[in-house]
């Protein structure tokens, strides 16, 4: 394992501090996220931040900062990202004023930290992984190299690149739900809409993700020997495992910042349907950003 020096080291936490506030400053401003800390439960809470880290581990093996990390040097990243995020949310958030030491039980401040701070976490490791300059490590481009031999490896079975899909996919979509999900602007629309809105937002979903998986050429995207279209099947795979991902990351984060509290079943799958509008976008074209392979 190469060792670091103090340069690199604080370039690499600068770089996690930048990417963790562009990715999550505009939740740090949203009052219904500060609402949602007291009204989440300690089992809430819990979850939220098990899911964060798994979602930390899987970004981290697949598409972090280091591509040969072991599983020791992972879960220390990953553990260091969310550390990070706990303390860039909470100075934000006594930046603003919203944290208030005077009139807040410790309790409560916990809470609003936690709920502000998973999302800042992923923020952060993304940007530790993907603000760097090309270039800056010579034997960091070999490891890549040997990366890319072996998921060549791995996609014949097609087992490990679909698992790398599934969790690239959630981050990118999560981090682009979590900035809608606590709004009350989602469960307006989803009241206000009629079935054929709905409809041609499922379309609209399915259409954008088709476009940037295969057919507008981002960075990663599916490709094919001498430029042949892509078959059906490979079509549907593609586009049911993005919107799947989308569906549930959207759903997630609903229910977790309360907005199927006190509504229908049909409600929330109509709330799920707007939401999975913007988080089909994230887990389809954030997914290629999201990984350093294909800068």
């Amino acid at each position: 394992m190469r060792v670091k020096s103090h340069t690199q080291s604080l370039q690499e936490y600068g770089r996690g501090i930048i990417g963790g506030l562009l990715f999550s400053l505009p939740m740090l401003y949203t009052m219904e996220v500060w609402w949602t800390s007291f009204e989440v439960s300690p089992w809430q809470l819990v979850l939220y931040v098990v899911v964060t880290f798994v979602l930390l581990l899987g970004y981290n093996t697949y598409a972090g900062l280091r591509s040969t990390a072991s599983w020791k040097e992972v879960v220390v990243d990953s553990v260091e990202e969310m550390g990070l995020g706990l303390v860039l949310a909470f100075l934000f958030l006594w930046l603003l004023g919203v944290a208030n030491l005077e009139e807040m039980s410790l309790e409560r401040i916990v809470y609003m930290t936690v709920v502000e701070a998973m999302p800042v976490a992923i923020g952060v490791s993304v940007g530790t992984a993907q603000l760097g300059t090309s270039g800056e490590d010579e034997e960091e481009e070999d490891t890549r190299k040997e990366r890319d031999a072996g998921r060549l490896l791995q996609q014949d079975n097609g087992q490990a690149s679909t698992k790398e899909q599934i969790f690239l996919a959630t981050c990118a979509g999560m981090l682009f739900a979590a900035n809608v999900a606590p709004t009350d602007e989602v469960m307006s629309i989803a009241s206000n809409a009629t079935p054929v809105q709905l409809l041609f937002m499922f379309l609209m979903s399915l259409a954008l993700s088709g476009g940037i998986l295969f057919y507008v050429g981002f960075r990663g995207a599916y490709e094919t020997p001498a430029n042949e279209p892509p078959n059906a099947l490979e079509v549907l795979w593609g586009l049911s495992i993005t919107y799947a991902t989308a569906f549930c990351v959207s759903a997630g984060a609903l229910w977790f910042f309360g907005r199927f509290e006190g509504t229908g079943v049909q409600v929330c799958i109509e709330a799920t349907v707007v939401l999975a509008l913007v988080s089909s976008l994230g887990a389809s074209a954030g997914r290629f950003l999201l990984d350093q392979e294909y800068k």
